[in-house]
């Protein structure tokens, strides 16, 4: 945890927290390897550690400016600035590349997920009978998601509250993509397509002295729905925080063995050829779900056809992906050297 900061690494901060808010928007990448990557992760867990009892009696207390300097304020408000500006700017972008240029857009980040391989990789000695295992078994449990169907949506609260806690894996666990987990739960479209949304044209119509939503009833349940995801990710946010600080502590090194082989599994999720096949009724046509979305039943993953121009394309996305990293792990070095 730095002591302070200068504008610089406020500015970047900020860039990051934009990065991190668009993966974790994204199907099948995960904010976290953002963290992992960027060389803030130990930090960021660290920091939601401290969203602990003390931090909340300080609260209470109205001892703001301890609060502020005892769960580092500053590092975790202008991260989450740059998720939240990215929740309502970037990920809209990467919402329209998704539909008219999706295959770039997967294999771009099939090559960044690449790249954090070998970013993470690289440096990682420790190879043994126990992190070879763990190692393994993180690759198995990867390989085993990405190819889970998915369910259908569910708008009860309690299970919405429970998505809240999942979805912030992605941010916490590297490799974990927490919005893929809403997919297979079933609730990606309603949680982070309609409610975002709505949220967004909620504020929108305050802005201009509109409060014609009170009226809505449609949009007061999405909102309502937003808020117990809201305060779900919270507390998944703090209770993996927790169990994550003590996980690293204790075993470090087999938890890198396993985040390597999850990540390295999850790339089966993010295979850039794959036809997105969705449930049909008997007679052929689509069922939609509640908000009329065509419901995902799986992926149909295929070899591309090397002939096709657009292959070749997604070929150079790809490396475009993993020199990404690699100009990230270059800047962190040539950084590292100059101080």
């Amino acid at each position: 945890m730095k002591d302070s900061r200068t504008l610089s690494d406020k500015f970047f901060l900020i860039i990051k927290g934009l990065c991190m808010g668009a993966a974790n928007k994204v199907p099948g990448v995960s904010g976290g390897i953002v963290a992992y990557v960027g060389g803030f992760y130990e930090e960021f867990i660290y920091s939601l550690q401290k969203v602990n009892l003390k931090a909340l009696k300080l609260l209470a207390s109205g001892r703001f400016k301890s609060f502020y300097s005892y769960t580092n304020g500053e590092f975790l408000s202008l991260l989450i600035l740059g998720m939240l500006v990215s929740y309502f700017s970037i990920s809209k972008i990467l919402d329209y590349f998704l539909e008219t240029r999706e295959l770039f857009v997967w294999a771009s980040f099939f090559g960044m997920i690449l790249g954090s391989i070998y970013f993470i990789a690289k440096d990682f000695n420790h190879w043994n009978k126990k992190t070879i295992t763990a190692g393994m078994l993180g690759l198995l449990v990867g390989i085993s998601i990405s190819f889970l169907s998915p369910a259908r949506e569910n708008g009860n609260l309690v299970f919405i509250f429970f998505c809240g806690i999942i979805s912030v894996s992605g941010m916490t666990l590297p490799g974990l993509s927490g919005s893929f987990i809403l997919i297979l739960l079933g609730n990606y479209v309603l949680l982070l397509v309609d409610s975002v949304n709505a949220l967004y044209d909620t504020l929108s119509e305050i802005l201009i002295g509109n409060f014609s939503f009170l009226e809505n009833s449609k949009r007061l349940n999405t909102l309502k729905i937003l808020a117990v995801f809201t305060a779900g990710s919270a507390v998944g946010l703090v209770t993996l925080s927790h169990l994550l600080s003590y996980v690293l502590k204790r075993y470090k090194h087999i938890t890198t063995a396993v985040i390597i082989g999850f990540i390295t599994g999850s790339l089966g999720v993010v295979w850039p050829w794959k036809r997105t096949l969705f449930l049909t009724a008997d007679d052929g046509n689509l069922i939609m779900d509640s908000n009329q979305n065509p419901i995902i039943k799986n992926y149909e993953r295929y070899l591309p056809q090397l002939e096709s121009t657009e292959t070749w394309w997604a070929l150079f996305f790809i490396l475009f992906g993993i020199f990404i990293l690699i100009g990230l792990d270059w800047y962190g070095n040539n950084r590292e050297k100059k101080v």
